[in-house]
């Protein structure tokens, strides 16, 4: 038996997609490797922006997540400056005509609603099912399940979205190490955030303050040895370190909970696609955390994806055409959205004190010129292209 579509990852990208097509008369599997009702991961947080608000409303999701107390933080406002320098830029929802710049979104929440609408919508997912191995060829692609004797599923398109240790015949990735850590934990002010983000660039890297709830979420960028001994730090020395990095942009620091750190990398699939065969999300892209950008992205992968294959007849999905065609669509604010965060990463996530001048400079005329502060928001809620 051959099937329409088989999604890899029902996540939240390919749960995304799988949502996507739920109208179309397609016959579309999902496997994942997690247990039935098993939550996954340990929840984290992910940053949504405005965009991805609208695709997740599309699919009839975003009233039953935003309706989870404590689930959805909005952010109504991004203050960005450079420690040691000068020039900063506000951006403000209200400038834009939207709610909210973004969201500071529980994943275990997000997961649990699109799961449930999975469910409602009667779609066919099977949980307990990692997949081992995807290939294609011009007639069909293949997917093997991990620790099952059954024949491998067969599809007209085989659609992976669960992550960055994806491995798929024919499609190659790069990986750059930019040799930094990102130290993560809550934080506590003694006053209210009134959803104020912020992004404070320091000479190791950036340090970012998402509100969440009452509180903030902390994504500190440092070196490795640097992390080893800030992880190391009692709670009055890390709140120390960290109110002395902010200065005046942020005070109040009162309390910090448990901490913990994870690699930077740059991960990018060379070719996102291969004979019957796409790679969306952190499968095709795995970006630095600075900006927000890499989940925002890969949501767009997985709605753009889906419209394209409702717009194409059964006979030609997954046929070189198709895949073409969303290649074409996606190569811009892919290009764009990798370019940009990397472009960040080397422009402010470094220690050479002559590049102070321009970057203040550069936030100063942003910060200007309604123009192209409109331009810049809007890429970063919409995406680039």
């Amino acid at each position: 038996m051959t099937h329409d579509v088989v999604i890899v990852g029902a996540g939240p990208v390919g749960a995304t997609l799988a949502l996507g097509l739920r109208d179309a008369d397609l016959d579309v599997v999902v496997v994942d490797g997690r247990r039935p009702d098993a939550p996954g991961r340990a929840d984290r947080s992910l940053a949504l922006s405005h965009g991805a608000r609208l695709i997740l409303e599309r699919l009839g999701v975003w009233t039953t997540l935003a309706a989870v107390p404590d689930s959805v933080t909005p952010i109504f406002a991004i203050d960005i400056s450079q420690a040691r320098g000068f020039g900063a830029v506000r951006l403000e929802a209200a400038e834009q005509g939207v709610p909210a710049l973004g969201y500071v979104v529980s994943y275990r929440a997000l997961q649990k609603a699109l799961d449930d609408a999975m469910a409602h919508a009667g779609m066919h997912v099977r949980f307990g099912a990692p997949a081992s191995a995807v290939d294609g060829t011009s007639e069909a692609a293949t997917i093997e399940i991990a620790g099952q004797s059954d024949a491998p599923l067969r599809a007209r398109l085989a659609i992976v979205a669960d992550g960055a240790a994806s491995s798929v015949r024919g499609v190659e990735r790069k990986r750059h190490d930019y040799g930094q850590v990102a130290v993560v934990a809550h934080v506590g002010l003694d006053h209210p955030h009134r959803g104020v983000a912020f992004e404070r660039f320091t000479r190791n890297g950036p340090i970012a303050l998402l509100p969440e709830g009452e509180r903030y979420g902390l994504v500190w960028t440092q070196t490795p040895e640097a992390a080893q001994r800030t992880l190391a730090l009692g709670d009055a020395e890390f709140v120390h370190e960290l109110a002395q990095h902010f200065g005046n942009r942020v005070r109040g620091f009162v309390r910090v909970g448990a901490r913990r750190s994870f690699p930077l990398a740059l991960e990018v699939a060379r070719n996102t696609t291969a004979d019957r065969v796409a790679v969306i999300g952190n499968a095709a892209q795995a970006l630095h955390p600075i900006a927000g950008q890499g989940f925002n992205l890969g949501l767009r992968d997985a709605f753009e994806l889906a419209s394209i294959i409702v717009d194409t007849p059964r006979a030609d999905i997954g046929s070189p055409r198709m895949l073409a065609r969303y290649r074409a669509g996606r190569a811009g604010d892919r290009r764009a959205g990798i370019a940009f965060t990397h472009g960040l990463v080397h422009l402010f996530g470094n220690d050479r004190p002559w590049l102070s001048v321009p970057r203040g400079v550069g936030m100063m005329l942003l910060d200007a010129l309604p123009i192209a502060k409109r331009t810049f928001t809007r890429a970063m809620l919409f995406g680039l292209r």
